[in-house]
Formats: C-alpha cells, structure tokens, sequence
C-alpha cells in the first residue's frame, strides 16, 4: 500500500477539521471556565499537545502501512486519533476548575499554576492507566456490560457537555440556538449541501458572521491572535510538584474511572475497525494511545489523547495511511505556530457552543441505538448520577457567586425543611461515573433476570462506598470534595470526630449490602410475572 493516496485528502479534511473544533473547544475551556492567560494556552498547553498530536499519528500511520504490508492488502484505513473529549471537558470542571478554587480559597499564591499542575497530573495518570489497560482490557470488557460503559459516557456527553453549554447558548440566542438547529439538521436530519458542506463547518460560518454583526467578538478586551513558534516545554518539574497523593486525592474519583472508560472506548474503537475490515492488534494500538499521552502531560498539556469513533466512515472516503500523516503535521503546525490563535479569534467561542452541545448529544444517543428497548432503563439510569454532578456544580457555582462562604451545613439543614435536598446530590456527585457504572450494570443483569451477578455488581458498590469512593464528601473551602477519612489516617492525620466518623458513608454500604441480599434472595425464590402483572 502506497504511504498516500487521493482518498487521504478527503480523509484529512474530515478529520483536521474535527481536530480544529476541538483545539477551539480546549482554548474556549482554558480561556474561559479556567481563566488561563494566553502565554500559558498558546505557548505550553498547544505545543504539549502539538508534538504528542504529531508522534502519534505518525505512529498509526506506520502500523496501517505494517498491517498492509501483513496482509497483502492495498484498503487498509489508519486509526483516527486526536483529543478525547468527554475527558477533557470532565478533567475542566471535575479536576481542573475545583483544584484552582481549593486554591484560590486556601491563598495558594498562583491558583491557575495550581489547577494547571493538578490537569498535567491527572494526564499523565491517564496514560498509565491506558497502558495498563492494554494488558487486561479484553478481561474488564468481559466481564462489565457494554451498555453500562455507554451509559456512563452518555450521562457524561449529556450533563457535562450539552447541559453545561446549553444555557450558555440559549443566553444568547442569535448565535447559539441558530447554529444548534443547523448541527441537529444536518445530522439528525442526515442531509448535506452543495459544494459538500456539512454541518461542522456550516455551523462555525453561520455562527462567526453572528458573533461578529451582533458584537460578542471579538470579545471585550481578548487579545488578538498570539502568532509566532512556540517550542513545547519539557514541565517534569510542575508535574513532579502535583504529582503528590495529597493533591491528587480528591479527584481520584474522577481520574480514574475517566481513564477506564477511554481506555475501553478506544478498544471499542479498535474492535470497530476490524468490523470495517482492518484487524488491528489491540495492544500496540493501546499502548500508542497511552504513550501520547504521557508525552502529552510531559509536554504541558493536561488533556487525554484518544482514539477516535468512526474508522469505517473514514475507511469508505477512500483514507489510507496518508491522511493520519497529514492530520498529524497540519495540528502540529497550527498548534506550534500559533495559528490556533488566529482561529480562535476569528471564530469566538460562541460559534462553536452548538458544535459542543451536539457532541454531547450523539455521545447521549448513542447507547439507545446499539441496545434493545428492553435496556433503555439501564441507559436511563446511568445519565442520573451526571446529571446529579451538573446540578450540584450549578448549585455551588450559584452560591460562591452570591457569597463565597454561603455554603454551611446550616443552609443545607435549611434548604431541606424546604424539601430541597442537596445532601443527595452532593452524594452522588462524589464518585459518580462508578456509580453510574454499577448501578447501569446492576440493571442490566435486573433486566436479565442474572440476580446473582446483579449482586455482585451492587457488594462492590458497597465495598467502594466503605472505602470512601463513592458518596462519601465533606465541606471543604466552601466546596463539597471526597471524603476519605482512612486515607487521612494513613497519612498520618487526626480522625476528625474520632473513629466514628472513619467510614462517612456507611449508610449506603450498609444499604448496598441489603440490595445485595435482596437480590441474592430473587435469584433463589423469584420466578418470572406473568404477562400484564405489570
């Protein structure tokens, strides 16, 4: 097979143009929920992803070429590859955002330099945790329903992503809610235009003319385009220093089972191609991927690489090797040059609101579209945990902008004799993509009438809940964080309230274990209902 081929243009605009969109989503994130200075964007976090961006495409180009030459065959399709959304916006406002405010409220002296470290940390755990799944990916897959994984992401996709920049859109509605109808027209109502215009790029036009007549870019006092070469950083030195367990510990809840769901989304992805015809060893292929990413954290950029969704459309626009080549030096040439500056400026983060709202969306649907109607309460029941977290961040982010230290376990004794019972969010924020993934698999046997492997799934809820990973949370600086009286302990800490408050979520281990029981107790003496009992 040729190292390029006329398919490889085609493929590469497609998938160029997703990797801008997605450089503009991470600069509109640091810019804006994170405050990052531009110096800090355009000269470390970029080229960081630049260089792992490069090396990794090429890469995979090199194995489709390997595979190819193996095989004997001249159609074989390199793997997409690029930014892993859902992680990055998760490690934004899960990791990265609270770890600024804990340190702004504690007078750390650099808050942004802090919450930037705490995402460089989390990166890099990620691309270990990708490597280690390379080895035992195919065990977790066996024995974790595959619609549980989904709906965990789709929760994600739907709370995290559209919710989250949904109302951003609907604040102003000229740009935001003109370019959502023309992402959900052009996709749902599977329809392009001439010319070969699509939806993405339709979008971005529409939704830059408006921003521009209507005034909101360019915005207030940003500054212009920050063109010129930036050379990655080698930052071991602020990776080391947030490389800490203190620091690190009260988002280990979401590193952690962020990675998982990567790593076994990218081995879905790699089993997706082999569908399409291109069998690639899934090992090699998972440890490219985490290697990226480490480069990527030693580099400066605290955001996850992935391997994409959608080989076998890449496959049938005629894409070879080439095009992951070209999708790798053109990224790294608009990162590294300060071009991703330029595009930014010229089209404001508003532009590109719907084109985030709609990734949220396909990633929410499509569990419904691979799983039978039967399990759609499975899928349900994994976006609540999610949506849980969205509230409960509104709900803090409301009262820090009303008062720093509004919240107090007064106001939340307050608020239930109000029947407004925030406690049971906050639980189900700590933890929550474990417990979305649980209770989706919990379900999922339910519904399968398995009550035995149901139970098992519920006494490791029970167990995580002992240990303090999930529901378990504390005030803290006028926030709400994991609360993990062990490892204080561990650590050489005082137990606050003595040794009764040492496991804080013991009612819900305790309520885990009854379920447990129960559902031991329907696998020995439950028989199937009757049609229309219900």
């Amino acid at each position: 097979m040729r190292a390029f081929v006329r398919g490889d243009i085609d493929g590469f605009l497609g998938l160029g143009l997703d990797n801008v969109v997605q450089l503009i989503i991470a600069v509109g994130l640091c810019q804006g929920p994170l405050g990052f200075p531009p110096g800090m964007i355009y000269g470390v976090l970029l080229p960081g992803i630049a260089f792992s961006m490069l090396v990794g495409n090429a890469l995979y180009a090199r194995e489709a070429l390997r595979l190819a030459k193996r095989t004997g065959r001249d159609d074989v399709c390199a793997i997409p590859y690029g930014i892993n959304t859902p992680t990055m916006v998760a490690y934004v406002l899960l990791v990265m955002l609270p770890a600024r405010n804990l340190a702004a409220a504690t007078g750390a002296s650099d808050p942004i330099q802090v919450a930037w470290q705490v995402g460089l940390a989390a990166c890099f755990i990620s691309g270990l945790i990708e490597i280690a799944i390379a080895f035992v990916a195919k065990f977790i897959r066996r024995v974790t329903p595959a619609v549980a994984m989904l709906a965990t992401l789709a929760g994600i996709g739907f709370a995290l992503l559209s919710m989250s920049f949904l109302l951003q859109g609907f604040a102003r509605p000229l740009v935001g809610v003109t370019t959502l109808a023309v992402m959900l027209c052009t996709s749902f109502g599977r329809v392009r235009f001439r010319w070969g215009l699509s939806g993405i790029p339709l979008a971005i036009l529409i939704g830059s003319l408006m921003s521009w007549v209507t005034g909101l870019a360019p915005v207030g006092s940003a500054p212009g385009p920050q063109l010129g070469f930036h050379f990655p950083h080698f930052v071991a030195g602020d990776l080391w220093t947030a490389f800490s367990f203190q620091t690190i510990r009260p988002y280990i809840g979401v590193i952690l089972p962020m990675s998982l769901l990567s790593g076994l989304s990218s081995l879905q992805n790699i089993e997706s191609a082999e569908a399409a015809g291109d069998p690639y060893p899934a090992r090699p292929a998972l440890l490219i991927n985490g290697l990226g990413t480490i480069c990527g954290a030693l580099l400066g950029s605290p955001f996850p690489l992935t391997i994409y969704i959608g080989h076998p459309g890449w496959k049938a626009m005629g894409a070879r090797a080439g095009y992951s080549t070209l999708n790798g030096i053109f990224i790294a040439l608009l990162a590294l040059s300060g071009g991703t500056s330029l595009i930014s400026w010229l089209i404001p983060e508003d532009a590109g609101l719907a084109i985030v709202v709609w990734v949220g969306l396909v990633i929410a649907v499509q569990p419904f579209t691979t799983v039978p109607p039967r399990h759609f309460i499975t899928v349900i029941v994994g976006f609540v945990p999610a949506l849980a977290t969205w509230v409960s961040q509104l709900v803090k982010n409301i009262m820090r902008a009303v008062e720093p230290g509004l919240l107090q376990p007064s106001l939340i004794e307050l608020l239930r004799h109000r029947n407004l019972f925030l406690e049971g969010a906050f639980s189900l924020e700590q933890g929550f993509i474990y417990t979305a993934t649980i209770w989706s698999a919990m379900v999922y046997y339910i519904v399968e009438r398995r009550f035995r492997v149901a139970a098992i799934w519920s006494a490791l809820a029970s167990i995580l809940s002992l240990v303090g990973m999930m529901h378990a949370w504390k005030f803290a600086n006028g926030d709400t964080a994991l609360n993990i009286p062990l490892l204080d302990w561990l650590a050489g800490e005082p137990i606050a309230g003595g040794w009764g408050n040492l496991v804080p979520a013991w009612p819900f281990a305790v309520a885990y274990a009854l379920i447990t029981g129960f559902l031991l107790f329907a696998q020995r003496f439950a028989v199937p209902a009757l049609e229309g009992d219900w």
